[in-house]
């Protein structure tokens, strides 16, 4: 099975090697047939720290960090 790869917004890099990152994704209600935005945060990997808050970057799934952190950051999206 392929890994999840998301794009997001960095919000928050304060807890050390690690960054949060808001992935907003858009999708049409099966019955209303009404486009609903759904955003969700996810924990990722930041190894050297270098990604700051309002980085738009691209995330990749892993092997457990810790119990909340299932991401690590691939790359800085321009």
């Amino acid at each position: 099975m392929p890994k999840k790869i998301l794009t997001g917004i960095v919000i928050s890099d304060k807890p050390n090697k690690t960054i949060t990152v808001l992935v907003e994704r858009k999708y049409q209600h099966p019955v209303l047939k009404k486009v609903i935005k759904v955003r969700k945060k996810y924990n990722a990997h930041d190894e050297d720290n270098k990604f700051k808050n309002g980085d738009k970057v691209s995330i990749i799934e892993s092997k457990p960090f810790s119990k909340n952190k299932k991401f690590q950051v691939m790359e800085n999206i321009k």
